[in-house]
């Protein structure tokens, strides 16, 4: 909520806009950063979440030099502006080989696979050598090869291995199975069996002849609740440089360490319903939501906007719906009357977002506090 005594960088507002707080998000990085050095790791943070090359140099700042991305076009954005590095997270798409082959032969490229199909082909049409890291499914279930199906490791290793430009760098998993857990103590767990199960894949491929292997491992929910990573070679936690309300759900951070915010205008009031509705749907924040206590939905956490950022969560309002411009927040009759009744047509809500990935991805741009625009990678045509 705003006020006429708040001013200056939201005074330019109009439409809903992803508000950054740059301080904060410097010190996630750095906060993560440290834990990577104390433990000896690779720091391979993925950029899928900000998207950002000017963010990106915030990295950088922190002795950061590899980096994970989601896509092709995102590698080749992040190799335009220098990063060399690179691992793309997702299963290899071999219907972009011009578009790998001119990475292969710009950067350090690493590609993802996790069947026998998809290396028979890169090694049929890479025409520049790239590392690989063997996808595992440690039980998220989404894609790669099963932690305990050492038959179909066995036979992909080899197919890897008799590539003239395929290096089998190691093996790599994304625990999303610790966004299920509601408690540090069930992600330690969930981190612990992942690691387990990684290192009995690498014992297999050992014992047959694959020395030096590498785990990589990369999910923020274990990254910022655990201290020590020594037991792997890689991380390459993403969402934790903004945080959202699924991490504070989760116990991965807390309020006041979620470093981006939507500032959304409010557009209408209807105080019978205790409900107001914002210039802000699906399109700004996706349709990501969380439940509630009661088993509602909640598509975000209402904040209030100052001069130089915002406040602490606001109890008893949440976002209840999304249509496609359209935010609806209801607020219990209490809250209503002391927090959302005072506002008015014209005024700003702030909204952390449930997924902050998802809305960086719809939004495409940043405003700091100090009213600094920040662009992330062009849309592909």
């Amino acid at each position: 909520m705003t006020s006429e005594k708040e001013t200056g960088a939201l005074d330019a507002i109009s439409v809903p806009t992803m508000l950054l707080d740059e301080a904060q998000t410097r010190r996630n990085i750095a906060r993560m950063a440290a834990k990577a050095r104390t433990s000896r790791v690779r720091f391979r943070p993925h950029f899928k979440t900000h998207q950002s090359a000017q963010i990106g140099d915030w990295f950088r700042d922190e002795g950061v030099q590899a980096i994970t991305v989601s896509s092709v076009r995102m590698a080749e954005y992040f190799a335009a502006n220098g990063w060399q590095d690179i691992t793309i997270a997702f299963p290899a798409n071999v219907r972009e080989m011009a578009a790998i082959n001119r990475l292969a032969a710009q950067v350090r490229l690493h590609l993802l696979v996790e069947s026998v199909a998809t290396v028979t082909l890169l090694a049929a049409r890479l025409t520049a050598p790239v590392g690989v890291w063997i996808e595992a499914d440690t039980g998220y279930a989404r894609s790669g090869v099963r932690w305990d199906d050492a038959a179909a490791l066995h036979e992909l290793a080899g197919v890897i291995g008799a590539s003239n430009h395929l290096s089998l760098q190691g093996i790599l998993t994304h625990a999303g199975q610790t966004y299920g857990a509601r408690a540090p103590a069930a992600i330690a767990v969930l981190y612990n069996e992942t690691v387990t199960r990684l290192a009995h894949m690498r014992a297999w491929l050992s014992e047959h002849g694959w020395q030096g292997l590498e785990i990589s491992i990369g999910d923020t929910p274990a990254c910022s609740i655990l201290d020590d990573f020594s037991a792997v070679d890689e991380i390459r936690p993403g969402n934790f440089v903004f945080y959202d309300l699924m991490q504070m759900q989760i116990g991965a951070c807390a309020a006041d360490e979620v470093a981006m915010v939507v500032a959304c205008p409010v557009v209408a009031q209807y105080p019978a319903r205790c409900e107001v509705i914002l210039y802000g749907g699906a399109v700004h924040l996706s349709k990501d939501f969380l439940t509630r206590p009661d088993g509602t939905p909640t598509f975000g956490q209402l904040v209030k906007l100052t001069a130089t950022g915002w406040g602490a969560p606001i109890e008893g309002a949440w976002v209840r719906s999304l249509s496609q411009e359209h935010g609806i927040v209801r607020a219990e009759p209490a809250a209503y009357a002391t927090t959302l009744g005072p506002i008015q047509v014209g005024d700003l809500l702030g909204v952390i977002p449930v997924h902050s990935c998802l809305t960086a991805d719809l939004l495409k741009q940043y405003y700091t506090l100090d009213g600094a625009l920040i662009h992330m990678a062009p849309i592909p045509e």
